[in-house]
């Protein structure tokens, strides 16, 4: 997929031309579900509200996304400016509805707002258009928050990696937030070509001084991110509404959720088959785009070499991060996400019921009867394919272990929900499991051989380690002396869930 500004420059004549060209660009959101629309909004409110153009997605209305009370309290002409910017004219003067192609012809930068039912068809919708139009330098993006899915091969995965140049949008937001006329909000726009975003992250930044636009080169890590906090968001909804009366919990459990969807795309960056791209062949230096060092790697002494397995560089997108933190606190006004908002009504329905919900279609049918729609829930979307993604991208234990139990209390079998609603609804169980569940193998071995030192086998152990001073033995040889050490963790329960969880997942302990 070629999709940059410029893939038609041919001479610096060219090159100056298309600048200023993009000085006065327009952007295009297509299909206006309630981010877009809210958007639009903040737009109509701070600005004339011209550089942007909306089009719905075919037969839908613009403000659909709305509910009649949230549209009664909306002023009307915001309103109206809004419905202006989805109209446009055809060759003979005629007023129509903008279409994607539309936007294709009057853009230069068109955002997909699609979910993660529409998304690719729309993707390859977009490209034929542009293809037609002869309107190969418009940059298409997009900004779904969850994971696809290829019933073919029985793989879920990131888009932005599937298709290595598609931008993506994304900042925290909430949508009565953008409808404040005083609050302000950060976003990145992330295209794996430095200048790309970084002309992307000008024209976006122009659309309301509220919104504040920095550019990026990590779309795949900022779109999985993305999805993986959706995911997140409903653990942190459900611990703050079972939680509420527990706070002690809430920081151990945000902080394990933050850290790990962090973890989690610094893994999946270093499957990236334009990684040394990124950093080696750019037209300008990342850090002119606002990174503070050029990378971050994370090793592990592996056998005795330090290999590298992590790629955190993704994480000085500020914007990005701040969306993770934000999409996990209960606000003081209005309503959290609806991610968040999904895991309020999990936690009151299993502190009601006493139990997990049954399936999947449960805990939807709850959530509809709370007022959110089916395909709002996109965390739940993702969810539903996480054991494809963790075998997708070589995920571990330690760094998806909050995800996995909250999977297991959907998904699993009624087992694993039993023991998953014990360690749920347990401010001791959880904070046990908080902290057994990221531990490495090895240090829970460890940690066994401390607790039994008084043990033959366990002295032997521990004194040969000390004496030898070998910190390259071998795991194998230690499993083999721990084979009759039999000593569980504190909580049974705990360590029942964590080796249930490993088995599902067939995670390589």
């Amino acid at each position: 997929m070629d999709n940059n500004f410029f893939s038609e420059a041919k001479d610096k004549k060219a090159i100056s031309l298309r600048l200023d060209q993009l000085e006065r660009a327009k952007i295009g959101f297509y299909s206006v579900g309630l981010y877009p629309a809210s958007l639009a909004y903040n737009c109509a409110m701070q600005t004339s509200g011209d550089d942007l153009l909306l089009a719905p997605r075919e037969g839908r209305d613009l403000l659909g996304a709305f509910d009649n009370k949230t549209l009664a309290e909306m002023n009307k002409k915001y309103i109206d400016k809004i419905r202006s910017m989805s109209l446009g004219k055809d060759s003979e003067g005629r007023t129509h509805i903008n279409t994607l192609s539309d936007l294709i012809l009057s853009c230069e930068l068109v955002i997909l707002s699609s979910n993660s039912n529409y998304i690719e068809g729309d993707l390859l919708k977009a490209c034929r258009i542009r293809e037609e139009l002869n309107r190969k330098n418009v940059v298409i993006a997009c900004l779904v928050g969850s994971f696809c899915f290829d019933h073919d091969t029985n793989e879920a995965y990131v888009l932005c990696q599937k298709e290595n140049d598609l931008a993506f949008f994304s900042g925290f937001h909430r949508h009565g937030s953008l409808r404040n006329p005083s609050d302000s909000f950060t976003a990145n726009f992330c295209h794996p070509d430095a200048l790309t975003a970084l002309l992307g992250a000008r024209l976006l930044d122009k659309l309301s001084p509220n919104i504040q636009v920095t550019p990026g080169v990590h779309n795949v890590e900022a779109q999985y991110i993305k999805a993986t906090k959706n995911i997140s968001s409903i653990f942190a909804g459900f611990a703050h509404a079972f939680y509420k009366d527990n706070p002690g919990i809430l920081p151990t459990l945000l902080t394990l959720l933050l850290e790990q969807c962090v973890n989690q795309a610094a893994t999946v960056s270093m499957s990236r088959t334009d990684r040394q791209r990124l950093y080696s062949t750019q037209s300008i230096p990342i850090t002119e785009l606002g990174y503070g060092v050029q990378r971050i790697e994370a090793a592990l002494s592996l056998e005795g070499n330090m290999k590298q397995v992590r790629d955190h560089t993704f994480s000085q997108l500020t914007a990005i991060i701040a969306d993770v933190k934000g999409s996990m606190m209960q606000p003081q006004s209005g309503k959290p996400t609806r991610n968040f908002q999904v895991g309020n009504i999990l936690a009151d329905h299993m502190k009601s019921l006493g139990r997990c919900p049954k399936n999947l279609y449960e805990l939807i049918e709850w959530c509809e009867e709370s007022g959110l729609k089916r395909g709002a829930l996109e965390g739940i979307k993702s969810l539903k394919y996480w054991p494809n993604i963790v075998k997708m991208y070589s995920i571990n234990f330690q760094d998806s272990s909050m995800i996995d139990l909250l999977y297991m209390s959907i998904f699993g079998n009624n087992q694993a929900k039993e023991l998953a609603y014990e360690v749920l609804t347990s401010s001791r169980k959880m904070t046990c499991y908080c902290k057994e569940s990221v531990k490495p193998a090895a240090s829970g071995e460890f940690t066994t051989l401390l607790a039994n030192y008084r043990n033959k086998q366990s002295l032997e152990i521990i004194t040969n380690l000390i004496l030898r001073r070998n910190h390259n033995f071998k795991r194998s040889s230690l499993d083999k002396n721990l084979n009759n050490i039999k000593l569980p963790l504190d909580d049974q329960k705990v360590k029942s869930v964590i080796s249930l969880i490993q088995s599902e997942f067939d995670y390589n302990i």
